[in-house]
């Protein structure tokens, strides 16, 4: 039950032209540029955190870093920074992960505050009534005039 080597050219190229069609249309490119500007977006945030919150934090509880904080689960770990801990064996790296947390909270935060300042706009457009078009007015004007005589 082979088909026609015409018949599955003729099925490649309507796929292919489907395929175009899909990834022409908005959807696919909005998808695309979203996720590149996520991807910035959280290289900025990353650095908000690590450059400019965390420091603070660091000084206001006396200059710790919390990204060298862990938990060693070895006794072989005698390290005191966390890159050679992990040399040394497994360490339960906390520190890092509250730095991880902060950067998303800070993420989720930020998105919440786009993402209602974008709702209210839109409610601001639907309340906003259309301005009626020129026809209308001089319709308008015309059923006015008509009610006076």
């Amino acid at each position: 039950m082979s088909l026609p080597v015409r018949d599955v050219e003729e099925k490649g190229l309507r796929m292919l032209k489907e395929f175009r069609e899909f990834a022409i249309k908005g959807n696919v490119v909005d998808l695309a540029v979203g996720v590149i500007i996520g991807a910035a977006f959280g290289g900025i945030v990353s650095s908000l955190v690590g450059d400019i919150i965390m420091p603070v934090v660091g000084a206001i509880t006396g200059g710790l870093d919390f990204s060298n904080y862990f938990t060693p689960l070895s006794k072989t770990v005698t390290a005191s920074n966390l890159a050679d801990a992990k040399k040394q064996g497994a360490v339960l790296a906390w520190g890092n992960f509250l730095t991880v947390t902060f950067n998303f909270l800070i993420i989720a935060f930020v998105l919440f505050l786009v993402v209602r300042a974008i709702n209210t706009l839109k409610r601001k457009q639907e309340a906003a009534p259309p301005k009626p078009s020129r026809q209308e007015e001089l319709l308008t004007e015309i059923r006015d005039l008509l009610k006076k005589a």
